[in-house]
Protein backbone atom coordinates (compact mmCIF):
# COMPACT_ATOMS: atom_id res chain seq x y z
CA UNK A 1 0.00 0.00 0.00
CA UNK A 2 1.61 3.13 -0.72
CA UNK A 3 1.91 5.60 1.66
CA UNK A 4 0.91 9.13 0.56
CA UNK A 5 0.65 11.10 4.25
CA UNK A 6 4.29 11.52 4.87
CA UNK A 7 4.88 12.65 1.05
CA UNK A 8 3.97 16.68 2.62
CA UNK A 9 2.89 18.33 5.90
CA UNK A 10 4.64 21.29 5.80
CA UNK A 11 3.09 24.44 3.21
CA UNK A 12 4.53 24.29 -0.76
CA UNK A 13 6.89 26.94 -0.54
CA UNK A 14 6.23 28.87 -3.88
CA UNK A 15 8.18 32.22 -5.45
CA UNK A 16 6.18 33.27 -8.43
CA UNK A 17 8.76 35.28 -11.19
CA UNK A 18 7.21 37.35 -13.97
CA UNK A 19 7.48 41.19 -15.07
CA UNK A 20 3.82 41.58 -15.42
CA UNK A 21 3.04 43.07 -11.86
CA UNK A 22 -0.28 42.33 -11.95
CA UNK A 23 -0.63 38.94 -13.80
CA UNK A 24 2.52 38.46 -10.92
CA UNK A 25 0.54 39.44 -7.56
CA UNK A 26 -2.53 37.70 -9.25
CA UNK A 27 -1.08 34.32 -9.90
CA UNK A 28 0.66 34.98 -6.29
CA UNK A 29 -2.49 35.19 -4.49
CA UNK A 30 -4.02 32.71 -6.11
CA UNK A 31 -1.55 30.60 -4.71
CA UNK A 32 -1.58 31.69 -1.46
CA UNK A 33 -4.86 31.76 -0.96
CA UNK A 34 -5.06 27.68 -2.01
CA UNK A 35 -2.49 27.34 0.92
CA UNK A 36 0.60 27.84 -0.55
CA UNK A 37 3.30 29.40 1.33
CA UNK A 38 4.09 32.38 -1.43
CA UNK A 39 7.75 33.36 0.31
CA UNK A 40 8.73 35.75 -2.93
CA UNK A 41 8.41 37.50 -5.91
CA UNK A 42 10.74 38.99 -8.62
CA UNK A 43 9.97 41.17 -11.70
CA UNK A 44 13.36 40.05 -13.58
CA UNK A 45 15.77 38.07 -13.99
CA UNK A 46 18.35 39.20 -11.85
CA UNK A 47 15.96 39.83 -8.80
CA UNK A 48 14.83 36.32 -9.62
CA UNK A 49 18.04 34.66 -8.82
CA UNK A 50 19.06 36.62 -5.85
CA UNK A 51 15.74 36.27 -4.64
CA UNK A 52 15.27 32.77 -5.08
CA UNK A 53 18.93 31.97 -3.16
CA UNK A 54 17.31 33.90 0.28
CA UNK A 55 14.16 32.56 0.01
CA UNK A 56 14.74 29.06 -0.90
CA UNK A 57 11.52 28.08 -2.66
CA UNK A 58 10.16 24.91 -2.97
CA UNK A 59 9.00 25.71 -6.20
CA UNK A 60 10.06 28.69 -8.89
CA UNK A 61 6.78 29.84 -11.25
CA UNK A 62 8.98 31.04 -13.75
CA UNK A 63 8.19 33.15 -17.02
CA UNK A 64 10.46 32.80 -19.53
CA UNK A 65 9.88 35.93 -20.91
CA UNK A 66 11.88 38.66 -18.47
CA UNK A 67 13.84 41.44 -18.75
CA UNK A 68 17.80 41.62 -17.59
CA UNK A 69 18.38 37.82 -17.87
CA UNK A 70 15.74 35.69 -19.96
CA UNK A 71 14.07 32.86 -17.62
CA UNK A 72 15.74 29.81 -19.21
CA UNK A 73 19.02 31.20 -18.07
CA UNK A 74 17.67 32.06 -14.76
CA UNK A 75 16.27 28.44 -14.60
CA UNK A 76 19.71 27.00 -15.00
CA UNK A 77 21.57 29.74 -12.56
CA UNK A 78 19.20 28.70 -9.36
CA UNK A 79 18.56 24.72 -10.16
CA UNK A 80 22.81 24.77 -10.75
CA UNK A 81 23.09 26.54 -6.96
CA UNK A 82 20.21 24.61 -5.71
CA UNK A 83 19.19 21.14 -7.57
CA UNK A 84 16.61 20.21 -5.11
CA UNK A 85 14.86 22.85 -6.31
CA UNK A 86 12.03 22.42 -8.96
CA UNK A 87 11.11 25.01 -11.84
CA UNK A 88 7.60 25.42 -13.42
CA UNK A 89 7.61 27.38 -16.65
CA UNK A 90 4.66 29.33 -16.64
CA UNK A 91 4.50 30.82 -20.00
CA UNK A 92 2.79 32.28 -22.68
CA UNK A 93 4.63 30.54 -25.94
CA UNK A 94 3.60 27.04 -26.28
CA UNK A 95 6.86 27.00 -29.54
CA UNK A 96 8.42 23.24 -29.44
CA UNK A 97 11.82 25.18 -29.15
CA UNK A 98 10.93 27.43 -26.03
CA UNK A 99 9.95 24.26 -24.48
CA UNK A 100 12.34 22.11 -25.57
CA UNK A 101 15.18 24.88 -24.47
CA UNK A 102 13.32 25.45 -20.98
CA UNK A 103 13.29 21.71 -20.29
CA UNK A 104 17.02 21.21 -20.37
CA UNK A 105 17.17 24.29 -18.39
CA UNK A 106 16.72 21.97 -15.42
CA UNK A 107 12.73 23.23 -15.66
CA UNK A 108 10.46 20.02 -14.18
CA UNK A 109 7.33 21.49 -16.00
CA UNK A 110 5.80 23.66 -18.41
CA UNK A 111 2.31 25.30 -18.12
CA UNK A 112 0.80 27.51 -20.63
CA UNK A 113 -0.36 30.75 -19.24
CA UNK A 114 -4.28 29.84 -20.55
CA UNK A 115 -4.39 27.33 -17.83
CA UNK A 116 -6.57 27.53 -15.23
CA UNK A 117 -6.13 28.66 -11.36
CA UNK A 118 -7.09 24.86 -10.85
CA UNK A 119 -4.48 23.65 -13.09
CA UNK A 120 -1.95 25.85 -12.04
CA UNK A 121 -2.27 24.35 -8.46
CA UNK A 122 -2.22 21.14 -9.27
CA UNK A 123 0.81 21.74 -11.47
CA UNK A 124 2.69 23.56 -8.57
CA UNK A 125 1.79 20.60 -6.04
CA UNK A 126 3.23 17.85 -8.47
CA UNK A 127 6.05 19.76 -9.89
CA UNK A 128 6.62 19.85 -5.68
CA UNK A 129 7.44 16.16 -5.84
CA UNK A 130 9.65 15.91 -8.99
CA UNK A 131 6.97 14.77 -11.28
CA UNK A 132 6.77 16.17 -14.58
CA UNK A 133 4.11 18.50 -15.68
CA UNK A 134 3.21 19.52 -19.11
CA UNK A 135 0.32 21.02 -20.98
CA UNK A 136 -1.55 18.63 -23.02
CA UNK A 137 0.48 18.15 -25.84
CA UNK A 138 3.80 18.98 -24.61
CA UNK A 139 4.73 15.97 -23.10
CA UNK A 140 5.02 13.95 -26.11
CA UNK A 141 7.27 16.54 -27.76
CA UNK A 142 9.79 16.26 -24.51
CA UNK A 143 9.90 12.57 -24.39
CA UNK A 144 10.79 12.39 -27.95
CA UNK A 145 13.85 15.23 -27.43
CA UNK A 146 15.11 12.64 -24.63
CA UNK A 147 14.95 9.96 -27.30
CA UNK A 148 16.73 11.77 -30.27
CA UNK A 149 19.09 13.56 -27.66
CA UNK A 150 19.96 9.53 -26.55
CA UNK A 151 20.59 8.40 -30.05
CA UNK A 152 23.05 11.50 -30.43
CA UNK A 153 27.12 10.05 -29.65
CA UNK A 154 27.95 10.05 -26.35
CA UNK A 155 31.20 11.89 -26.08
CA UNK A 156 34.34 10.25 -25.31
CA UNK A 157 35.04 9.74 -21.95
CA UNK A 158 38.27 10.49 -20.00
CA UNK A 159 40.78 7.83 -19.33
CA UNK A 160 41.24 9.31 -16.19
CA UNK A 161 37.16 8.82 -15.57
CA UNK A 162 36.73 6.49 -12.75
CA UNK A 163 34.05 3.40 -13.68
CA UNK A 164 30.30 4.39 -13.41
CA UNK A 165 29.24 3.34 -10.05
CA UNK A 166 26.52 0.74 -9.79
CA UNK A 167 23.04 0.84 -9.28
CA UNK A 168 20.83 -0.97 -6.48
CA UNK A 169 18.12 -3.42 -8.24
CA UNK A 170 15.33 -1.32 -6.94
CA UNK A 171 17.57 1.91 -8.18
CA UNK A 172 17.80 0.38 -11.76
CA UNK A 173 13.60 -0.66 -11.84
CA UNK A 174 13.07 3.03 -10.96
CA UNK A 175 14.90 4.35 -12.91
CA UNK A 176 13.65 2.20 -16.10
CA UNK A 177 9.62 3.20 -14.90
CA UNK A 178 11.18 7.24 -14.88
CA UNK A 179 12.71 6.46 -18.56
CA UNK A 180 9.21 4.83 -19.54
CA UNK A 181 7.49 8.50 -18.71
CA UNK A 182 5.84 7.20 -14.99
CA UNK A 183 4.93 9.87 -12.49
CA UNK A 184 6.61 9.63 -9.52
CA UNK A 185 3.34 8.53 -7.84
CA UNK A 186 2.54 5.84 -10.42
CA UNK A 187 5.98 4.19 -9.85
CA UNK A 188 5.15 4.38 -6.12
CA UNK A 189 1.92 1.97 -7.10
CA UNK A 190 3.36 -0.33 -9.48
CA UNK A 191 6.37 -1.17 -6.95
CA UNK A 192 3.76 -0.95 -4.02
CA UNK A 193 6.24 1.34 -2.31
CA UNK A 194 5.83 4.93 -1.09
CA UNK A 195 5.82 8.26 -3.14
CA UNK A 196 8.99 9.71 -0.84
CA UNK A 197 11.10 6.25 -1.29
CA UNK A 198 10.16 6.42 -4.79
CA UNK A 199 11.97 10.25 -4.45
CA UNK A 200 14.44 8.81 -2.00
CA UNK A 201 15.60 6.58 -4.85
CA UNK A 202 15.83 9.20 -7.79
CA UNK A 203 17.77 11.59 -5.31
CA UNK A 204 20.38 8.46 -4.83
CA UNK A 205 20.86 7.54 -8.20
CA UNK A 206 21.31 10.64 -9.17
CA UNK A 207 24.10 11.42 -6.53
CA UNK A 208 25.32 8.38 -7.66
CA UNK A 209 25.66 8.88 -11.83
CA UNK A 210 26.62 12.93 -11.09
CA UNK A 211 23.42 13.98 -12.84
CA UNK A 212 21.72 16.72 -11.86
CA UNK A 213 17.89 16.64 -12.61
CA UNK A 214 15.25 14.03 -14.27
CA UNK A 215 16.12 15.24 -18.02
CA UNK A 216 19.46 13.67 -17.53
CA UNK A 217 18.19 10.98 -15.95
CA UNK A 218 15.96 10.24 -18.50
CA UNK A 219 18.32 10.66 -21.36
CA UNK A 220 20.98 8.58 -19.18
CA UNK A 221 18.22 5.73 -18.95
CA UNK A 222 17.41 5.88 -22.32
CA UNK A 223 20.66 5.68 -23.49
CA UNK A 224 21.10 2.36 -22.07
CA UNK A 225 17.86 1.27 -23.63
CA UNK A 226 16.01 1.13 -19.90
CA UNK A 227 13.09 2.33 -21.58
CA UNK A 228 12.44 -1.08 -24.04
CA UNK A 229 13.02 -3.44 -21.03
Amino acid sequence: MTDTTEDRRDPIKVMVVDDHPMWRDAVARDLAESGFEVVATAGDGDQAVRRAKAAAPDVLVLDLNLPGKPGVQVCKEVVGENPALRVLVLSASGEHADVLEAVKSGATGYLLKSASTGELQDAVRRTAVGDPVFTPGLAGLVLGEYRRLASEPAPTPDTDEPKAPRLTDRETEVLRLVAKGLSYKQIAERLVISHRTVQNHVQNTLGKLQLHNRVELVRYAIERGLDDE
